[in-house]
């Protein structure tokens, strides 16, 4: 069942991630992907860990169980609610879920996980939500060949508050095959940082963040909004 099951996922993963994928194209397959009823069978615990280390990094961020019930979270690129589902338990409550993919959103509102939902993209444009929204923005499994581009660190700032967090979690692999971060995500987010927009809290590189795949959990303390 397992090899079935990683066969499976590595054929998915191929299809959502194929080279020169639009964004829209990607969502679309996305939902596919969901409505055959395998996405979270493919991502489950065992083999992807990314929900867990998102949920975990945004806990020590805020350190205190009581207040987190009062922490505005956007869960960004969130399919079918997996990091929103890891927040629960640690007493995050005040979520909102931005997702491009209906079928996915359609199976993470099912679950009654989110505050309020918007079906969008981030990226180039801005999204529909209010500039310093958010206390807290995070992103596990969102990046990718046709997924998040670099553009979109720029929208997470807008949305979220100064002193709030932008947590970034994804594979490391990517920064150096997917040509849109290739010598440009990383240099943006430095960027960034000396433009005194935000503050590098931390970079770290988890191992079998997926499958076999190391992660790197990118934290960033915004300092001032994005006009």
């Amino acid at each position: 069942m397992a090899n079935s099951c990683i066969t499976e996922y590595k054929e998915q993963h191929v299809y959502t991630h194929e080279d020169g994928i639009s964004s829209a194209e990607c969502a679309k397959r996305y939902s596919e992907w969901a409505q055959a009823g395998k996405y979270e069978e493919h991502l489950s615990e065992e083999y992807y860990q990314g929900p867990i280390i998102a949920a975990d990094t945004l806990a020590k961020l805020f350190p205190e169980p009581a207040t987190r019930a009062n922490v505005r979270v956007l869960d960004v690129a969130a399919g079918t609610g997996l990091v929103a589902e890891r927040l629960k338990p640690r007493g995050f409550s005040n979520i909102d879920a931005l997702e491009p993919s209906e079928g996915m959103l359609a199976l993470a509102l099912a679950k009654d996980l989110y505050v309020s939902s918007f079906t969008d993209l981030l990226g180039d444009q801005p999204t529909s939500i209010r500039t310093d929204t958010y206390d807290a923005a995070v992103i596990s499994g969102g990046m990718g060949e046709g997924h998040i581009p670099c553009s979109g660190m720029k929208e997470l700032l807008r949305v979220v508050k100064p002193g709030g967090y932008v947590v970034v979690v994804m594979r490391q692999q990517y920064l150096s095959i997917v040509p849109e971060y290739i010598d440009r995500l990383e240099p943006l987010m430095k960027k960034l940082e000396q433009q005194g927009k935000w503050e590098a809290v931390s970079r770290t590189v988890v191992p079998r963040y997926s499958f076999t795949n190391d992660g790197v959990v990118f934290v960033f303390k915004v300092k001032a909004s994005l006009p």
